[in-house]
């Protein structure tokens, strides 16, 4: 089958990015269940934060290792077991009765979470052409933004409706469903009749090492590193973690308030990803409407410094849509992958940039955190801890704007239609 020509490829990026959307709502989806967590099962606020970032842990960690098996055995087989372990994962979680069958839970959600983006990336790449890609990608992004978008007022009313256990256990079968299904599209419809079993691919294969050494040497592959630890780690990072409290300390708000304040940043987001990948996709270049999104972010954590932490509120407003708006455009960084490296290397290398972008996620909100502890026993005051704290975002914006700028990449041409 000519993939890249067949109409069927359409039914492999449908089903691929639904899978995506309720993979994606399960790494927000039990903070919505915290206080009932910790009542049932008797555990202290610092566990429950453990139980919420491990799941995060996990999958920064499998990043690389997941590309260079992506790239060397094929991104189909990780894909299907992928939604079938977060799958059993989240099964596992609404059935516990005990707190070390979650943390069991979490880590496995964390394993087959972590094989999603950069196989779905590889999907796409094998697929859909280098200009479609581009401009499809920003639909992958926004995909993970609308299953975030999921696992707020939605999820809510489907637990209260359920409650907590039966709500986690459909969705968990749910997604094992998914695993089936993407197994019917991505092989078994696939799977030529009477294949002969003895065709195997005599492709001459770096050992693993020598692929990491090589990637890791590799000058683009740190421009797009540092470009995506930038754009992602102070959005996710403060979204996650400060930015409720932000929001009632500083400004007074009820925590159902600045959760709205919190949802315009998602659809910053989810507007973000498809419009700056057809703007990039119509330009002909990713890198300059790239440099721009950074730039813009950039200044906005840095009205964050210029106003001492308290904008007016209709500057919050606006600055959260912006910065989600930003973030949905990380996107991108993946397309300059597909366009700057061969299809062998595109999963080991999706895996590094994506470390960057989580690895920054992880660091933000352990900074933040030291900056208002720090201020707050010094000096008794909060909102200046604040102002200080969001010297990282500002800092993470500036390596993010430089990795960008690295970038070199190669004008998207127009492509040629086939003459029959």
């Amino acid at each position: 089958m000519d993939k890249q020509n067949s109409r069927f490829r359409w039914v492999v990026f449908a089903t691929v990015l639904f899978t995506y959307v309720i993979m994606a709502s399960q790494r927000t989806a039990p903070g919505l269940i915290t206080d009932q967590v910790m009542s049932e099962f008797n555990v202290t606020a610092s566990t429950i934060g453990l139980l919420t970032s491990i799941q995060f842990f996990v999958y920064t960690g499998l990043q690389i290792p997941m590309g260079v098996m992506a790239d060397r055995y094929g991104p189909n087989f990780f894909l299907i077991i992928g939604a079938i372990l977060t799958g059993l994962g989240t099964i596992i979680y609404s059935l516990g009765t005990h707190e070390f069958v979650l943390f069991f839970a979490r880590i496995l959600t964390g394993i087959g979470d972590a094989t999603i983006w950069v196989n779905m990336v590889l999907i796409l790449g094998q697929w859909f052409k280098v200009k479609e890609f581009v401009r499809l990608i920003g639909f992958a992004g926004m995909a993970g933004s609308l299953g975030f978008l999921l696992a707020t007022v939605p999820f809510t009313a489907w637990i209260g409706f359920l409650g907590w256990r039966p709500a986690f256990f459909s969705v968990g079968l749910l997604l094992c469903l998914c695993g089936i299904l993407l197994y019917f599209v991505l092989i078994y419809k696939l799977k030529p009749p009477n294949e002969p079993k003895a065709a195997k691919n005599e492709i001459h294969r770096e050992k693993t090492m020598a692929v990491i050494r090589r990637i890791f040497s590799d000058r683009q592959a740190w421009a797009l590193f540092f470009c995506h630890f930038g754009i992602v780690g102070a959005y996710v990072g403060f979204i996650g973690s400060w930015a409720v409290p932000y929001g009632m300390n500083v400004y007074g708000m009820t925590r159902s308030d600045i959760s709205q304040l919190i949802m315009i940043g998602m659809i910053g987001a989810l507007l973000g990803a498809p419009l700056t990948s057809w703007l990039s996709s119509r330009l002909g270049t990713i890198k300059r409407p790239y440099v721009i999104v950074h730039t813009t972010i950039l200044v906005c954590w840095a009205a964050f410094l210029l106003f001492k932490g308290n904008p007016p509120l209709f500057m919050l407003i606006l600055l959260l849509f912006i910065i989600g708006f930003g973030f949905g455009a990380s996107a991108l960084t993946f397309a300059v992958v597909r366009q700057s490296f061969p299809i062998i290397d595109s999963g080991v290398v999706s895996g590094f940039a994506n470390t960057g972008g989580f690895l920054s996620a992880a660091l933000l909100p352990s900074i933040f955190g030291m900056v208002l502890d720090y201020f707050q026993i010094a000096s008794g005051s909060m909102v200046k801890g604040y102002f200080y704290g969001f010297i990282t975002p500002v800092i993470f914006s500036m390596i993010g704007l430089i990795g960008v700028c690295c970038i070199k990449e190669k004008r998207i041409e127009a492509e040629k239609p086939e003459v029959s």
